[in-house]
This record gives structure tokens, sequence and C-alpha cells, in this order.
């Protein structure tokens, strides 16, 4: 069986290894990773990856019609290797799949989900937890509260990834879940959420969050680290948003994102896999070399951003606000009434 993972990044040198990795250790077995227009040492990175026969690299410097992320996707259904695997998944460098069964592998999800056609991998949103420095050490190391299993608000925070088969249902690679649907087949697909329950039709064409107010995560779960560090997070508003490149990060994201209620360790059971690959990977010299330019790159932009008024306000935000809030299931449902209404107006 070959999995594909398919990733789009832009000055992110200091966790692609890492993240490579852990998915390495997961059961994925091919890697698609576009570079955009990178600062720091992503794309020599990637480069070398490449040659190494590791990865796939392909160049997404531009033009980005339609977003950087979503041109990057359109250029991905070109590359020969999505034709060639088994199943797909589209991640973020933020994102890491934990598996709770069996040794924590694809293998075993896919085992699990019988005949499905897509298996939903909601996203569980790990707060910033007080962090306020970019140090390098492992992301799944340094934060590990989250949020609770159920949450009542905002719904983006039950949003998922799909991994797919690739059968020909779905013709092209999306953000969330698989586009271009065959209609001759598209009816006939089975779509699985993370804990193994049958999901409604609508599934099939466009959802893109799973269902609220039950447990979505009893095979797996999409670990989410949107805020890391608060200086990871100055020069992430200062990037843009992948999806979206004209919008600025503030507190707004921080907000919904920043839950620290809940420790989660359960991404731990494909740890020592994890630092075993990794440390076969720093052990190449060049990548070992550029992986720490991108860390010296992250410090000193930080440093720079420090002088400009918008993110030294942006910074001490971060410091002033707590965690996030879970909000009562009654608070939500008025939000959710007014948010029928707009619908219903059309607004």
């Amino acid at each position: 069986m070959r999995a594909l993972a398919v990733l789009t990044v832009r000055n992110e040198g200091a966790f692609l290894l890492e993240w490579l990795a852990h998915h390495r250790a997961v059961g994925f077995t091919d890697f698609l990773i576009l570079s955009n227009a990178c600062d720091d040492p992503t794309a020599e990175m990637l480069a070398h990856l490449d040659a190494q026969g590791l990865v796939h690299h392909l160049p997404n410097d531009g033009p980005h019609e339609g977003g950087v992320q979503w041109a990057g996707l359109k250029r991905a259904d070109g590359h020969p290797v999505v034709r060639e695997v088994d199943w797909i998944l589209t991640l973020d460098i933020d994102e890491f799949v934990n598996i709770h069964l069996g040794q924590g592998t694809l293998a075993d999800l896919i085992a699990a989900a019988g005949e499905a056609t897509a298996i939903t991998l909601t996203w569980r949103l790990f707060g910033n937890a007080g962090v306020r420095a970019f140090v390098d050490a492992p992301i799944t190391e340094q934060f590990r509260m989250a949020a609770p299993e159920i949450l009542h608000w905002p719904w983006r925070a039950a949003m998922f990834k799909t991994l797919y088969r690739n059968d020909g249902t779905y013709r092209k690679l999306g953000v969330h879940r698989p586009r271009s649907p065959d209609q001759a087949r598209v009816e006939a697909a089975v779509w699985m959420d993370g804990s193994g329950r049958a999901l409604p039709d609508r599934f099939k064409r466009k959802q893109i969050f799973s269902p609220f107010g039950r447990d979505n995560y009893g095979l797996a779960q999409l670990n989410h680290y949107p805020l890391g560090a608060m200086e990871s997070y100055v020069l992430k508003a200062h990037r843009g948003r992948a999806v979206h490149g004209d919008d600025r990060l503030g507190m707004d994201y921080w907000v919904e994102r920043n839950w620290n209620e809940v420790e989660d360790r359960s991404i731990e059971r494909t740890a020592d896999a994890r630092a075993a690959a990794l440390a076969e990977l720093m052990g190449d010299p060049q990548l070992a070399r550029l992986q720490g330019q991108a860390v010296e790159w992250r410090h000193e932009t930080f440093r720079q951003l420090m002088l400009e008024e918008p993110y030294r306000a942006l910074m001490g935000r971060l410091l002033m606000t707590p965690s996030t809030q879970p909000m009562s299931m009654a608070a939500a449902r008025k939000l959710y009434q007014f948010a029928q209404m707009a619908a219903e107006n059309g607004d």
C-alpha cells in the first residue's frame, strides 16, 4: 500500500524534518511537497530531500491565482505520483496524523476502515500553553495541552482533513477534502469519521467539519498546532495565510485556537519511531546544516519584526491574553440560532 501526504510550505525549514519524520513513522510512503517563495532554506532542504529520493519537491513560486495553497494543489494534481498511490491526504506543516489503534500506523487505521472511501481526521487543537520563545525542539513534545474532546463553539474547531482512497471517485486535490467527484462513482462512496462511524451523504460532496457534540477521535485524530510559541505566531502573522494570501492573522485567529484545557500525550505512541526517523534525517550533514540555518533565520526574523510597531503590539497582546475558555452549550446554541437566521436572510 502506498500513501501520499501532500504539503505546501513557506519558510518552515525549522519544522520540516520533524513533520517528515513523524509521517514516515506513521506509515506514509510518498511525499509531494510544494515550496512557495521561501526566504529561509526550506526550498534547499526540499531539493536535497528530492535528490535523495525521500520526497517529491515541486516549487510553487507563482503566480498564485486563487491563493497560494489552491494554486499549489492545482499544480500538484498533475504530478505523476498523485496517479500512482493508493491513498492521499493533504496536510499543513502544523498538522500531525495521530492514530489511536494498533501500532499507531496508517495500516492499522485503513484495516479498521474496511471498505471506506474516505476517512475524516478531525482537528484536535493544541494551544500555546504560555510558551513565549521559539526553540529548536519537536512541536509534538513542546505542546501537549489541547481542546476538550467535545467543543460547542467555534465550528472551525471541528474541521477535518480527509484521507481518501485514490480509486477515481475524486479526481482533484483539495485543502480539506478531495474535489471533482466522478458522478458515476460518488453515490457509492462510503465516508467514515475518526471514530469509525458512517457519515451522512452530504459528506460525499461538500462538508468540511465534523458533527458537533460527539467524540470524533475514537480511532484517529489530527493533532493541529496552529499557534506554537508566541514568537512563531508573530512570524506566522507576518507571512499571512496559505489559503487566503491577503489575510493577516491577528488576535481573532489566536483566541479561537488557544485551547489548553486537557493534556493529550496520545501522539507519543509513535514517538520512538519518529525520533529514529528524525535522527536518520539529521544524520545527513547538509540537511542538519540547512535546518540549523532555518532555525537561526526564525530567530533573526523575529528580532527584526520586533522593530515594527504592528508586530511589537501583537506580541504584547499575546503576552497579555489568557487561554481560551470553553463556551457553554446554551451560549453556543444561541450563536448558532443567529447564524441560521443570517443564512435565511441571505447574509
